[in-house]
Order: C-alpha cells, then sequence, then structure tokens
C-alpha cells in the first residue's frame, strides 16, 4: 500500500528561461558552430600583415645577430690588445733599463781602475738608472726631514730627537717609489719623536 500512496510526479522540463547557465552557455555554442564567414580581401589584408610581421621579425633577427657577432669580435679584439699593451709596456720598461744594464756591464770589465773613477762611474750609471726611471714615471720618495705618512712610509724605528720636529724621518733605510699616485715600494723609514 505504501507505494501506492506514493505518487509519482513528472518530471518537469526545462524551462525556456534566458536567464538560466544551461541556456547561456548553449547560445554561444551556436554562434561558434556557425562560424563568421571571412571575405577574401579580409583575409588577403590579414596575410600581407602576417607576411610584414614576418619580414619585421626576420631583420631584427638578423641585426641581433650581427649585433651579437660584433660584440663577440669586439671582446676578442680587446683581450688581444690588452695582451699587447702588458707585453709592450714591459718590453718599454726593459727598453729603458737595458743602457744601465750596459754601463754596468763596462764598469766591471775595467781591470785597471782607481778607487775614484770607480765611484765615479756607479754614480753616473745610478743617475742614469734614476734618469730611466723618471722616463718612465717613477719617483723615489722617503727623505730625511719629510714628514712621516703611514700610507707611503714604512717605520721600522723610532727615536727620541729634540732637534727634530715630532712625525719627521730622521732616516732613509731604503728609499719608496712611486709611480704616478700609486706606491711601488714603501720607504723604509726610522721617525723621530
Amino acid at each position: 500500500m505504501a507505494e501506492q500512496d506514493i505518487k509519482k510526479e513528472p518530471a518537469q522540463e526545462p524551462e525556456n528561461n534566458p536567464e538560466t547557465p544551461e541556456t547561456e552557455a548553449a547560445e554561444p555554442q551556436k554562434e561558434e558552430k556557425k562560424g563568421r564567414k571571412v571575405s577574401r580581401k579580409e583575409l588577403e589584408e590579414v596575410q600581407a600583415e602576417l607576411e610584414k610581421t614576418q619580414k619585421e621579425l626576420a631583420a631584427l633577427k638578423d641585426q641581433y645577430l650581427r649585433t651579437r657577432a660584433e660584440y663577440d669580435n669586439f671582446r676578442k679584439r680587446t683581450e688581444r690588445e690588452k695582451a699587447a699593451i702588458y707585453g709592450d709596456g714591459t718590453s718599454a720598461a726593459i727598453k729603458g733599463m737595458l743602457p744601465v744594464a750596459d754601463n754596468l756591464e763596462r764598469a766591471l770589465a775595467q781591470k785597471d781602475c782607481s778607487v775614484e773613477d770607480l765611484m765615479k762611474g756607479v754614480e753616473m750609471v745610478q743617475t742614469q738608472f734614476l734618469d730611466s726611471l723618471k722616463k718612465l714615471g717613477v719617483t723615489p720618495m722617503g727623505n730625511v726631514g719629510d714628514e712621516f705618512n703611514p700610507e707611503i712610509h714604512n717605520a721600522v724605528s723610532h727615536i727620541e730627537d729634540e732637534n727634530l720636529e715630532i712625525n719627521v724621518i730622521s732616516a732613509v733605510f731604503q728609499k719608496g717609489y712611486m709611480l704616478g699616485d700609486k706606491v711601488v715600494r714603501h720607504a723604509m723609514v726610522q721617525v723621530a719623536n
């Protein structure tokens, strides 16, 4: 009897309500299926635009590849030039020192010479050597009486001397040299007070 009491309700069919989601989804699909007819003129315009864009892309790609190759060549050339500059600079420095070496060799070849002549020859070679350094831009530094500067001087000892001012070089054990503003070798000095 329970089965008889249950009434079967007829299945409801979906309403044709334009606001239902099923209907909204069905309409664009119908439009997509229909498709849009493209005129021959529009198709030719799109193909022309595509060809133009492809030509521009090819031109830009060619320009990029050329620029990349030029940069690679520039980098390699710069490396070669750096190596050559270093070699040329070293060669120029050695060339400036060779006359000094020649004169030292000549002085040692002398068998019979007095101490005074030997001393005079060594002084001349030293002058020639300092001139060679000067031509290369190297200057000596660290003289007695100069003010002590820890950036260019190396203090190895300290003395008390009433005759000298505070922080003054009283003795130089080894001269220092500078190339422009760069210290090549610090002067080894004694500082007073």
